[in-house]
């Protein structure tokens, strides 16, 4: 796949430079995480049903948008380059694409033909974000803008959960979009007694997903924008931390975990120890003050083969086997396996079902290479701007780290919201990457 390598792109090595005056990708990408996060999951375009959703639609304005600069660009003399990330994404989308043709091209039930089309269409709105970020933020100071903002909208998202916790309301149901339509409903669920927070997400579990996501960058933020406010920089991730803890997650616990110690890869041994510090002292005190809340916590990773929704994924294994032994490379079809068979609570289970091993290895490619070269970048920068650098790129990794490991515990893909998210923070990522590349000798 040709890449194409944009003219006067800033180093990672290089000053910040002036902030653009003028709207550019950053204005639309943040414009798009305003509508992903803001705009509840279940308000869609009515006769589009779930194609319709604002998001999603964006994406597929973001994929055209891409495509139109990348043929303009190959007009202009310009350098070639290779970016790895585009091409696992390639690969992904090449994989899936032909697991899609060739169910397809055999017998299949009428109801699995338009989720299909659905599941593709999304996959391309995921790439279409992935991309334009990857290929048109200009300098790393519109990355730190972007990065900045996906914070704030994280710290938000988290507060809008701790006040459904407080007031056990969706507050969520109280909003009406014109020229949308409700697909779903917007109560609230509640475990043991605890409310289960979902933000402006279908499934708390997609919720606790998001917020393990962007807490590494809220963490990164915290720590190294001291040109803002105290307040500003810390309440993201005091927030996210806060919902966390009271999500009655098990998978949001373990993906915040994760994300955590991928960050701490780039922290000192003294801010280590502070952090692991006040982590220990803020769960003492929590459990001095609400002794209840740490006894449901411990209680969820208790006696696991007792738990249903544990038992309910182990179990899943040996009847996602019978599928994938039938077509074990490229699957029964993208996008064909639905509810009705069976709801996995695992996409990685579902990949090897749906695109088979071929498609599955893809998806974990796509990951693997874009927390490679997170790696490679904070290993060869240099400069003043060396120890944000690497607290930026293992934050970045973090917070894909985070997103992955959440696929383990639910069928990702149902979830646009989740993936939005994932495939925006795979761009930021592929934007660092790039600019660094940039720097290099082209070949």
């Amino acid at each position: 796949m040709t890449t194409i390598a944009y003219e006067g792109a800033a180093s990672l090595r290089d000053r910040p430079q002036p902030r653009p005056r003028s709207a550019d990708s950053v204005t639309w990408l943040t414009l798009y995480l305003v509508v992903l996060l803001a705009i509840p999951s279940r308000f869609v375009i009515g006769p589009l049903g779930s194609a319709g959703a604002p998001s999603m639609l964006m994406g597929l304005v973001s994929l055209v948008l891409w495509l139109s600069l990348l043929l303009m660009r190959r007009r202009s003399a310009v350098r070639l380059r290779f970016y790895p990330l585009r091409w696992a994404l390639g690969i992904m989308i090449f994989v899936s694409g032909i697991s899609y043709a060739l169910a397809m091209s055999r017998p299949i039930n009428g109801d699995e033909i338009s989720p299909a089309d659905v599941a593709l269409l999304s996959l391309l709105s995921w790439a279409g974000t992935l991309l334009l970020a990857a290929d048109t933020i200009r300098t790393r100071r519109r990355v730190d803008d972007l990065v900045w903002r996906v914070a704030m909208a994280g710290g938000l998202f988290a507060l809008l959960g701790l006040a459904q916790v407080v007031t056990e309301q969706s507050i969520t149901n109280l909003i009406s979009i014109p020229g949308l339509s409700e697909v779903s409903s917007s109560e609230l669920t509640f475990r043991n007694g605890f409310v289960r927070p979902n933000g402006t997400a279908t499934h708390p579990i997609e919720y606790g997903a998001i917020v393990a996501m962007i807490l590494p960058l809220a963490l990164h933020v915290a720590l190294n924008h001291t040109h803002r406010s105290a307040l500003l920089r810390w309440m993201p991730a005091v927030a996210i931390l806060a919902v966390v803890g009271l999500s009655g997650s098990r998978s949001a616990y373990l993906c915040a975990i994760v994300g955590v110690v991928v960050c701490m890869s780039a922290w000192t041994p003294v801010l280590r120890r502070w952090m692991i510090g006040l982590a220990v002292g803020g769960l003492v005190v929590v459990s001095l003050v609400y002794p209840r809340i740490m006894r449901f916590i411990t209680g969820l990773f208790e006696d696991p083969d007792q738990d249903p929704s544990i038992t309910s994924r182990t179990d899943s294994f040996d009847f996602a086997w019978t599928f994938i032994a039938q077509h074990p490379l490229f699957g029964r079809g993208f996008g064909t396996f639905l509810p009705k068979h069976r709801i996995f609570d695992n996409q990685f289970l579902v990949q090897l079902v749906s695109v088979g091993l071929i498609g599955t290895i893809a998806l974990v490619a796509l990951g693997w290479v874009a927390i490679s070269e997170m790696t490679r970048v904070a290993r060869t920068t240099r400069g003043s701007e060396v120890m944000r650098t690497r607290d930026l790129t293992a934050s970045m990794s973090g917070a894909i780290a985070a997103g992955f490991v959440s696929m383990a515990f639910f069928d990702a893909f149902a979830f646009p919201m989740t993936m939005g998210t994932l495939f925006l923070l795979l761009g930021i990522a592929g934007a660092i990457s790039r600019l660094d590349r940039d720097h290099q000798p082209s070949w």
